[in-house]
């Protein structure tokens, strides 16, 4: 049943995209016939504007969205703590901005802040969630009101055309609840906060942790009661379930093996609000916690999905995707060169990788392992 829920989901979430696409194509369609006059003997090369222009759109858009979050949090009383777009990172380290990188899978920018304290069970959330939608629709109005100033420049007027359009598409698909990639949108996140108590904790306490992450503390020096599972009803909120999430990776940093097995064997069956970002990264530890222990085939044979193995690549150069390789191929297929070039790959992620002490809980992880091997 749980399985057949989330597929209705992702059906849903399939159908809304669809249509906001096809709609988007629609509008442009009746762009180049409006236009067809405008264009001349150059019209064969329109094609390739408009490809060029949906590329350049789609990442000033990028841009904007998470310039919205950034504008709205420190509105909201909000502290910059990182903003990344694509695998660009800046983060406040030490009172100082630095330059970084870090790709995460269905993200292609992200901006994190430090929140402003809970006041009688509460903060401001609306707003800074909703900040990049909502700067996505203004600056698709300006455009709107730009490609009717340039009307008689048809490229310029067609151009701007198209950032109108990929603006409202970026507001629509942020805006409107839904799980996309691998990850919950702003729709989704504000939604889950709405009059939910635990849920705006929840959110609170990842910020918190981040920052945190960004002074250069280790998840396990951080406050305990920070990193307390919530009970399974709970854990069907998706912003809630993340504490799930971040208890079992306490207790990863503390070297708590069976603990946090057991805790992340439990997220993982019941039906929760898990994202595939933080499910995938879950199985990981889990095969880890296999690897160094019993080591048994059929364990890793589950625990391994195809859908493991896809997130895998995608997140080739994330931390803990790059330790499980090391230790998978140090003591499962025991090829010590394959996991020496892992090894380096890991190292030279960790030259720019944004949280150092994170890389350290991955290292110690790594020694662990390659004992062993021995």
């Amino acid at each position: 049943m749980k399985n057949k829920t989330k597929s209705k989901k992702k059906s849903w979430q399939k159908y809304i995209s669809l249509i906001v696409f096809m709609l988007m194509g629609a509008v442009l369609g009746y762009a180049l016939v409006a236009y067809a006059d405008s264009f001349g003997t150059a019209s064969p090369f329109i094609g390739l504007f408009l490809w060029l222009m949906l590329f350049v759109a789609f990442f000033v858009h990028i841009i904007v969205h998470e310039a919205g979050h950034l504008i709205f949090g420190l509105l909201s009383g909000y502290k910059f703590s990182s903003f990344r777009i694509f695998n660009f990172m800046w983060v406040k380290e030490n009172e100082k901005t630095v330059f970084k990188r870090l790709k995460i899978a269905g993200m292609a920018g992200q901006c994190l802040m430090s929140p402003p304290d809970i006041v009688n069970g509460s903060f401001p959330v609306v707003l800074f969630n909703l900040g990049g939608v909502i700067m996505n629709i203004a600056a698709s109005l300006v455009f709107l009101v730009l490609v009717f100033a340039f009307k008689s420049w048809a490229y310029v007027s067609l151009a701007l055309l198209v950032f109108v359009l990929v603006g409202f598409v970026s507001a629509l698909m942020n805006g409107i609840p839904m799980n996309t990639g691998d990850v919950n949108n702003d729709g989704y996140n504000a939604f889950s906060l709405s009059g939910n108590t635990a849920a705006m904790r929840s959110f609170w306490v990842q910020l918190k942790v981040n920052e945190k992450l960004t002074k250069g503390v280790r998840v396990k020096d951080m406050p305990a009661e920070w990193f307390e599972a919530p009970d399974d009803e709970a854990m069907k909120n998706g912003m809630a379930a993340v504490m799930g999430v971040f208890a079992a990776n306490r207790l990863m940093d503390e070297q708590k093996f069976e603990e946090a097995d057991s805790l992340m064997a439990h997220i993982l069956e019941i039906d929760s609000g898990i994202t595939p970002l933080h499910r995938n990264l879950t199985l990981c530890d889990r095969a880890y916690v296999e690897m160094i222990g019993e080591n048994r085939k059929a364990v890793l044979d589950e625990l391994l999905t195809k859908e493991l193995l896809v997130f895998i690549k995608k997140m080739k150069k994330f931390p803990t995707v790059l330790r499980t390789e090391y230790v998978y191929s140090l003591l499962v297929l025991k090829d010590v060169n394959k996991a020496e070039k892992i090894k380096k790959l890991f190292d030279k992620v960790a030259l720019t990788y944004p949280y150092p002490q994170d890389i350290q809980s991955e290292r110690e992880l790594m020694e662990i392992a390659e004992k062993k091997a021995v």
